[in-house]
């Protein structure tokens, strides 16, 4: 029986292709998908160092306070009674000028008692005196009584002195802070009675920063600008300190205004203005 090959070869070409799609399929099952490509790790860029910032420069306005020429209390020198204040608050006086008046009665009295004393022992030692040139004194009496005259004219000179205190005068011009006291009162010796300031150019007392130590110099001129008075006035260098502050690295400074200014008042505060400190 013979078979017709025309009709295998299309079945032959079915199956040959289905067993290669079959190779297929298998194959990409083992291999799986493919892998996607690594990347290149990024590159390790070091942190630029930093730059540190230039040292600013010294600051060349640092803060003042105004204070008198000169300021005291003035206290009792004896006990007593203040008999009158002839000064009241922020008034003005001249040097020499009685201040407070002390009640002097008993130095006065005791002044009077050794007067008469001294009046006594002058008289014995000039009849000492002539007793020795009759030779009925000997050289001793004479020098007890020169010693009794001595000693009472001590006396004498000591309650003029205290009398002297009952009258306390003010020891330049100036005005007059904080009153202690008020007439009348009893007082102790050495008890404050007045607090004084001092007339003429005020002075400033500033810190600076210890490096401007090579640019400063006396009689160094600077302006200062007073918060009170909202005004700038020249000033200059007076003293300077000869120990620099170890903790905040200043140093102190006393300056003074190159003029008077009657509106500016000792406790005024403000800002001076330093040129070429840098």
């Amino acid at each position: 029986m013979l078979t017709d090959l025309s009709l295998h070869r299309p079945l032959r070409a079915a199956g040959a292709a289905l067993f290669l799609g079959a190779c297929a399929l298998s194959a990409s099952a083992q291999t799986g998908p493919a892998a996607a490509p690594a990347k290149a790790p990024a590159p390790v860029v070091a942190p630029k160092p930093a730059v540190a910032a230039p040292a600013a420069a010294a600051s060349e306005s640092v803060r003042v306070l105004v204070l008198p020429a000169g300021e005291t209390v003035l206290a009792s020198p004896v006990p007593g009674r203040i008999s009158k204040l002839h000064v009241g608050l922020g008034m003005a006086f001249r040097q020499g000028e009685v201040l407070v008046s002390m009640d002097c009665d008993e130095p006065q009295a005791r002044l009077a008692m050794a007067k008469a004393d001294q009046a006594a022992a002058t008289d014995q030692y000039e009849a000492k005196l002539r007793m020795q040139g009759l030779e009925q004194a000997s050289d001793v009496e004479v020098a007890l009584a020169a010693s009794s005259v001595a000693k009472t004219k001590a006396q004498v000179e000591l309650y003029k002195f205290q009398i002297s205190q009952c009258s306390i005068r003010a020891p330049w011009d100036g005005r007059t802070a904080k009153l202690h006291v008020r007439s009348f009162m009893t007082v102790n010796a050495g008890q404050p009675l007045l607090d004084l300031v001092r007339s003429g150019l005020l002075l400033m007392k500033l810190n600076v920063p210890s490096a401007w130590i090579p640019s400063l110099k006396m009689g160094q001129k600077f302006d200062v600008t007073i918060d009170e008075t909202g005004q700038t006035y020249a000033a200059q260098v007076h003293r300077i300190n000869g120990r620099v502050d170890p903790v905040s690295q200043t140093i102190e400074l006393e300056a003074t205004m190159t003029k008077a200014y009657p509106d500016l008042l000792p406790g005024m505060s403000g800002v001076a203005k330093f040129t070429g400190m840098r």
